[in-house]
């Protein structure tokens, strides 16, 4: 924890990873579990005195206190509840050290805001980490922390994994429970997600073993027999059918990270497993799908600042200042909207179902760059957006630079594993997609991706960053 305390204080003002940190509550943690462990009093879980962060979003750890992302007039507001993450983490002996950066209410696929400015990415500090777990995927990334948390709402697990060299994944839907009140269904359109940000694909299946458990409070909870997602890790792939896309038909990809994307995906080919390349035959374009994420999302964040309004905090009258320009127009459409719009969203969200299943219909996995380019650089005002063209195509600024929603839209699990780096000595992500409750195909690809290229040498280059601003 000593060494954990000084590299935090040495390493994060260059990288603003973390935005709060209780050094003394996680040091007298370390004391009590050393004595009780000298002692033989304890037998001290998996995680035994392991270092890690939670995410400043949602709620983690009642007492802390949060900003659901950098949003001024909610700082320093106290958690009333736990995160799965933060309650079965400390049940394994994990230490919280703190709290990562993340953009308000997580929403975009970069990671800024107001109060705290931009998360780089450890391997160009001019660069983004990637949203919304960007301080997460950065702490981990820049070994600050082994482990740490994060959520996806539309990928923000496996985008900043992406950015910063991490293995992000996010489970199928039912597989963690989320226990929402006074709302059961919020977390459903699109599906979110709680999860980890980690270094190898071992410790997100260690993770993810005390996460997954049937809550019947959660309505899409599934009760299954108790498993060990470490023994997924162990499967030879050999004979799998995987497709792989570098567009999905309809986005446009810097071709070097398509070429990137595309070589790692043929890796698989040296498992035994056979690869082919597939057209998706989506109905809409790129930024048609990502305006519908940004509708599906802002229903369920109108909700949210209602019953901050009702608290006392109106964040769209007095304190509008204080949430980006894009997400007040969002959320104005939310007001706006009906039923009608609902359920187009939801026709939308169907078809891309179809279009993943009809390629799962003859295919085990489905590959594809997690994000469609580098990082972009970190704004000055607090609000960095996604890049506004990609080869020379306007591009949706929040999330349509990200190939990850789609499993959002649908409940499918996915991963994203670093792929190697760009010609820009940035780092590119492959996902790997499976079918609706099989995560043990992924987990299993991921394993056996990670032996193939294995990618921890990689850190070398973020440990050797400048330690200041350039």
């Amino acid at each position: 924890m000593e060494h954990t305390i000084r590299r935090i204080e040495q390493r994060n003002p260059s990288l603003n990873a973390f935005v709060y940190t209780k050094f003394d509550y996680a040091m007298d943690q370390a004391k009590r579990l050393q004595e009780q462990l000298g002692a033989g009093k304890v037998s001290g879980g998996e995680f035994c005195g392991v270092p890690t962060a939670l995410k400043d979003f949602l709620p983690g750890k009642p007492g802390w206190p949060g900003s659901s992302g950098g949003v001024r007039a909610l700082a320093g507001a106290p958690d009333a509840a736990w995160s799965n993450y933060a309650r079965s983490m400390e049940a394994q002996g994990a230490i919280l050290v703190g709290k990562t950066n993340s953009p308000s209410f997580a929403f975009r696929g970069t990671c800024d805001n107001f109060l705290y400015g931009p998360t780089s990415t450890p391997f160009d500090l001019s660069r983004n980490s990637g949203g919304s777990s960007g301080g997460s995927a950065a702490a981990v990334a820049d070994g600050l922390v082994p482990v740490a948390e994060g959520t996806d709402g539309g990928g923000s697990i496996r985008i900043p994994a992406a950015w910063c060299c991490c293995y992000g994944y996010k489970a199928s839907v039912g597989t963690i429970p989320s226990v929402n009140r006074p709302n059961a269904y919020a977390e459903s359109h699109p599906y979110c997600f709680a999860g980890a940000i980690t270094r190898t694909v071992e410790d997100s299946a260690m993770i993810l073993n005390h996460m997954a458990y049937f809550d019947p409070r959660d309505p899409f909870s599934i009760e299954y027999p108790k498993r060990d997602f470490r023994d997924a890790l162990k499967r030879n792939i050999k004979g799998m059918r995987i497709a792989y896309t570098l567009d999905f038909g309809v986005y446009a990809v810097e071709p070097e990270i398509a070429a990137t994307a595309a070589r790692a995906a043929q890796r698989f080919a040296e498992a035994g497993c056979s690869v082919e390349q597939v057209d998706f035959r989506l109905k809409r374009s790129h930024n048609e799908l990502a305006e519908c994420w940004d509708d599906m999302i802002c229903i369920n964040t109108v909700d949210v600042v209602e019953s901050i309004k009702r608290a006392g905090v109106d964040l769209m009258g007095e304190h509008a200042g204080d949430l980006p320009e894009e997400m007040r127009r969002c959320i104005e459409k939310a007001y706006r909207g009906n039923y009608l719009d609902y359920a187009r969203n939801d026709a939308i969200r169907t078809e891309v179902y179809d279009a993943l299943q009809d390629v799962f219909d003859q295919y085990d996995l489905i590959l594809s760059p997690t994000l469609a380019c580098d990082p972009v650089p970190n704004a000055k005002d607090g609000n960095t957006m996604g890049p506004e063209y990609i080869n020379g195509e306007k591009a949706e600024r929040l999330i349509g630079f990200c190939l990850t929603y789609f499993c959002n839209f649908t409940g499918h699990p996915a991963a994203s594993v670093p792929a190697g780096l760009s010609p820009a000595g940035l780092p590119v992500g492959l996902q790997i997609i499976g079918r609706r409750f099989h995560d043990a195909d992924v987990l299993a690809a991921s394993a056996a991706f990670e032996q193939i290229q294995p990618w921890y040498h990689l850190y070398e280059r973020a440990d050797k960053r400048p330690l200041l601003r350039p």
